[in-house]
């Protein structure tokens, strides 16, 4: 699947061809299944990391991050 281009004068006219019938959509059925999940799938996706996670990895995880938050360099 090529990839949609990042300029966004190129990507104008792609959805231009697109939608004219130009031009084919590169977007596989599987993405478009997918994206609507949007925020729905954000949302499930902690609960199932954090299950996920032993206590252990979790507890590094969170020192790491407060370790980040004082550091005074960054």
């Amino acid at each position: 699947m090529a990839k949609r281009p990042r300029d966004l004068n190129q990507l104008a006219k792609l959805v231009v061809d697109i939608a004219s019938g130009e031009a084919e959509d590169t977007v596989s059925v599987a993405m478009r299944q997918r994206a609507p999940l949007g925020r729905a799938g954000g949302l499930k996706g902690g609960r199932a990391r954090a299950k996920a996670l032993t206590p252990a990895k979790r507890s590094a995880i969170a020192r790491k991050a407060a370790a980040a938050r004082w550091d005074k360099n960054g």
